[in-house]
């Protein structure tokens, strides 16, 4: 596949499909994106099922990056490859400077085709299979977390030369995914694990932290940044010298500000300017740059009876929580998509606000299913348009770029990929989008 910016439609032709307009607006080029995309296959004379697809605006990642400089100016972003893995995201971020975090060995694989200096990964995950160690050595990736003694005794017989940083127990309680229970040394065990690194000859560069994906609380961070200059205080007087601060990730677009207001002012105070502090935000960075767009391939409309009154009629897309809506089980958002109608080549809001579905005051009323057999494959239960849908209309869900098609499976024998089609709203010269 080729990446921006010689960039080639992999669809019904082999030649790029320009935008005409790079002007127009983020959400007008995207819905432009829509439109073409879907004309497209309304043209298709294959027996191939229809799929969801993605329109990926990677203007919105640099858009995203310059917020970043400008509220963490001394913290440089490690994106977290396990939310979104897509290869020209990573193309894109790497092309802007951005480091990466690793969690697995196929990680670790997609970052080095990037072909970018080792220095620029961390293997940020604390419990590693002997053979992922291994290979993190062969390929020169030092950088390492760890935070229990099995693990040192690990790196010590297989990359005894890797740089470590401690990971501490650290815990936002209002984040969507909580890590705590599963990752992090308690401040009572630190001294323990430092100085079993320091007896092994292992080289312990910093102290890393994780408060949870999807944090709430700027409290959570000051505590874990409290905790964290604890931790380097104990490693120097072991004699280690400790020069990384990883604050993990966590951030998102609702709250980036406070978030990183607390940041700023908890590292003033607790540590000098000769640190290099890193941090691995993910959904940050890619949530808002996806969109994604299924389409209805059924409808079940209820017919008039005592039982059927006040229910919903059912819509069924070809997309669900075994595809790219796994968020809907594991952090319990809430989806209301616009309804894009292709004859009429008009998208219109849904008339519920985004997130809630129940007491809007639109016409038509529907719950949203996926198309496996599982009756768990529900993505709404209650959401409105000012229209009637029909079976081949397209349902657009915006900020879908975290966590989608990385925790997508094969369920049903629904595991086709999504197609991506990759807009550039900041771009200068006309937009080339392919599929």
């Amino acid at each position: 596949m080729h990446l921006l910016p010689d960039v080639r439609a992999l669809c019904d032709s082999n030649e790029p499909q320009t935008v005409e307009n790079p002007a127009l607006p983020r959400y007008d080029l995207v819905d432009l994106a829509i439109e073409r995309y879907t004309a497209r296959v309304s043209k298709r004379r294959s027996e191939e099922e229809t799929k969801s697809f993605f329109v990926a605006d990677l203007g919105q990642v640099a858009r995203q990056l310059t917020r970043w400089e400008r509220n963490l100016p001394t913290v440089r972003p490690y994106y977290a490859v396990k939310c979104n893995s897509d290869p020209a995201l990573l193309h894109h971020l790497a092309s802007l400077g951005i480091g990466f975090d690793c969690a697995s060995v196929e990680e670790l694989r997609l970052v080095l085709d990037l072909n970018i200096d080792s220095a620029r990964i961390l293997f940020a995950n604390p419990v590693k299979a002997p053979a992922a160690i291994r290979f993190a050595r062969r390929v020169g990736v030092s950088r390492m977390t760890f935070d229990n003694m099995d693990e040192l005794h690990k790196i010590s017989a297989y990359f005894p030369e890797a740089q470590l940083l401690l990971r501490i127990y650290a815990s936002d309680d209002h984040a969507l995914v909580k890590l705590g229970e599963k990752f992090g040394a308690q401040l009572d065990t630190t001294k323990q694990l430092l100085k079993q690194a320091w007896e092994l000859g292992l080289d312990v560069v910093g102290v890393s932290f994780h408060v949870g994906s999807g944090a709430q609380s700027p409290n959570a961070y000051r505590k874990a940044i409290e905790d964290a200059a604890v931790v380097f205080r104990q490693a120097s007087a072991l004699g280690f010298r400790l020069t990384i601060l990883d604050i993990g990730g966590g951030f998102t677009d609702s709250n980036f500000e406070s978030i990183a207001r607390s940041v700023r002012e908890s590292i003033d105070i607790h540590f000098s300017l000769d640190i290099t502090i890193i941090a691995e935000p993910g959904r940050y960075f890619a949530r808002s740059a996806y969109t994604l767009v299924p389409q209805v391939i059924g409808r079940r409309r209820h017919i008039c009876c005592a039982a059927a009154e006040g229910v919903p009629d059912m819509l069924y897309q070809n997309d669900g929580v075994y595809g790219n809506f796994m968020n809907v089980i594991m952090e319990k958002e809430r989806m209301a998509p616009r309804l894009y109608k292709p004859k009429s080549n008009s998208l219109a809001s849904s008339a519920t606000k985004q997130g809630h579905g129940e007491g809007s005051e639109g016409k038509y009323r529907y719950s949203i299913w996926g198309p496996t057999c599982d009756s768990i494959d529900c993505v709404t239960r209650g959401v409105t348009f000012d229209s009637e849908v029909q079976v081949g209309d397209w349902l657009v869900y915006c900020d879908m770029g975290a966590y989608t098609m990385t925790t997508a499976t094969r369920f049903n024998g629904f595991s086709r990929p999504s197609d991506i089609v990759y807009v550039d709203s900041e771009a200068t010269t006309d937009i080339t989008d392919y599929i």
